[in-house]
């Protein structure tokens, strides 16, 4: 039976997993978790690339010496990056994503432009943003190749080095219809074109035999030769695109969110959708398995609840948290997930009561009535988006498959199915390292489509239907109550946004959290330029923490 390996590193851990494959069902086992922190040095913030690539290989090394293995993939998230010289040799650690240190396009080219050639939205978090932040830099002239960051691994673990497409399509620097390097962008930026001549490759690529260094004492194949050969895979290496491909859809037209720390939302689609009203309203385009179009949104997740239970301080499990929480009386205080207040860690507890306080609504009264309101909220915030989503691509949402933590609580996933009045499919939760193993075995032979990888995860992973309420109306006038808060109603009805109605205001940070601030100045979603007059727009920049979402975090554990 063929054994895959998935390395998947997460936004504060990183994970190897195997899967068995016996042609029918696929079995999946965590071997190894370790921490995956930002390093700060200076002035600024990186990635421990060398610390990475020795728990990965150590976790490799551990599922070896159970058996032998068939392949390796590696998943992260989009936009970063690493710089190398010609021989490959790494040049400097990569910089980290939330690391401030970009200042966006600089002007240099049109956001609606770039937005409709690249699919991505503008944020400071992208390749190309950072690249921007490197120009005349004498590490960028040393430079002569760049990489993502699942293809550096790829590459440290075989040898090979190549741009796998669903990662490459989160740089801002790739055409979303052709999936090839956008040379126009390229060179309108004034980035050296020579960083993106290595090839690029599609999901499921298989980039060599393993290297030496990892797996010793296992049963590898260290010279790649012989049916024994154990071989890297470029996987669908952004994170998300690997959870979406393990999306177990049977047909209809379905919207999917991933819910984790933070939350994507949104629908997979044959093309790019690049109007003016799809950048506005949040949306990005970003690459999937065999071709497929992920348009969706970031958002907020179960870091609110993570927040409060560290706030919180005691020794309590988060199902028994939510368990509380479905106990108390529903349709309570609403927050907008998306306001600054709720977008960095810190006291969350006291901060949805400030806010609570600040649009005239009666705080939560302990903790079951605080995590529900955080539930209530996520589910309201998902809604809007599908909502959005609909709109935008002209395209009826008949269902929702919710996968990554959040599909583990019953409690959350009948939520969404209320408050959305659709049926929810939950699960699986592990669908980042679903997706990477079972491209490994579309690359094994073992699968030829998409469609059969699906139905491999419908049967391993059955997923838990939610019917939504019968009972409709409080339900409405819930969620009515929600888009006013979020200064979303009467916003969307299938238009561009104009200047009185494409932003949503917000108030400043409160000090301390003890009570609401002085109205700062509008501000819009993330990266968003929010329409300021008649014929102009203003730039907002990016919330930190929500310009990538990594989605398949395991619902908090005790």
């Amino acid at each position: 039976m063929p054994v895959y390996v998935a390395v998947d590193l997460g936004p504060e851990s990183g994970r190897v997993l195997t899967g068995e494959f016996d042609g029918e069902r696929l079995s999946v086992r965590e071997v190894h978790r370790f921490a995956n922190r930002p390093v700060r040095v200076l002035d600024g913030l990186y990635w421990d690339v060398l610390g990475l690539l020795t728990q990965a290989r150590g976790g490799i090394a551990l599922a070896a010496s159970r058996g032998r293995l068939t392949s390796v993939g590696v998943t992260a998230w989009g936009g970063d990056f690493a710089l190398l010289d010609r021989a490959g040799r790494l040049l400097a650690n990569p910089r980290h994503h939330l690391d401030p240190y970009t200042s966006g396009l600089a002007g240099l080219v049109s956001w609606q432009d770039h937005y409709e050639l690249t699919g991505v939205r503008p944020g400071p978090g992208t390749t190309a943003c950072q690249l921007l932040a490197h120009a005349g830099s004498p590490l960028l002239e040393a430079a002569d190749h760049l990489v993502m960051m699942p293809d550096l691994f790829t590459l440290w673990l075989s040898g090979e080095m190549l741009a796998e497409r669903t990662v490459a399509s989160t740089s801002q620097l790739l055409d979303a219809r052709t999936g090839r390097w956008a040379d126009s962008i390229v060179t309108r930026l004034g980035l050296p074109g020579h960083l993106f001549a290595h090839r690029l490759a599609e999901p499921g690529t298989v980039a060599g035999p393993l290297r030496g260094g990892s797996g010793e004492g296992g049963r590898i194949s260290r010279n790649g030769r012989g049916p024994g050969a154990t071989v890297v895979v470029a996987v669908a290496g952004h994170d998300a695109a690997s959870a979406a491909a393990a999306l177990p859809v049977s047909s209809g037209s379905v919207g999917h969110i991933s819910c984790g720390p933070r939350s994507l939302a949104g629908l997979e689609l044959d093309a790019p959708v690049t109007s003016r009203a799809a950048r506005l309203a949040g949306f990005t385009n970003e690459g999937g398995v065999m071709g497929t179009v992920r348009f969706t949104r970031a958002l907020n997740g179960l870091m609110l609840l993570q927040e409060c239970r560290r706030a919180w301080g005691v020794r309590v499990s988060y199902a028994d948290l939510v368990a509380e929480a479905a106990a108390a009386p529903a349709f309570g205080p609403l927050i907008d997930p998306g306001h600054p207040w709720f977008l960095e860690p810190g006291d969350m507890p006291a901060r949805i009561a400030a806010y609570c306080r600040s649009t005239g609504q009666a705080p939560p009264e302990g903790r079951a009535q605080t995590v529900r309101c955080v539930l209530e909220s996520l589910a309201c915030s998902y809604r809007w988006a599908l909502e959005q989503a609909e709109s935008l691509s002209d395209r009826r949402v008949e269902a929702v498959h919710l996968v990554g933590g959040g599909a583990a609580s019953a409690t959350l996933c009948g939520l969404v199915a209320d408050f959305a009045g659709r049926p929810v499919l939950a699960g699986p939760v592990e669908a980042t390292a679903v997706g990477n193993l079972l491209v490994q075995a579309m690359a094994d032979g073992r699968l030829g489509s998409l469609t059969e990888l699906r139905e491999v995860v419908r049967r391993s992973f059955r997923p838990r239907p939610f019917p939504p309420c019968a009972q409709r109306e409080p339900y409405e006038i819930a969620y009515s109550r929600y888009r006013r808060l979020a200064g979303v109603d009467g916003f969307w009805n299938g238009a561009e946004p104009g200047p009185d109605t494409g932003h949503r205001a917000h108030r400043a940070r409160p000090a301390r959290h003890a009570g609401p601030a002085e109205p700062a100045a509008s501000v819009g979603l993330a990266g968003d330029r929010v329409a300021a007059g008649a014929d102009e727009e203003v730039e907002v920049g990016t919330p930190v923490g929500l310009h990538h979402v990594v989605d398949v975090e395991a619902f908090p554990a005790p």
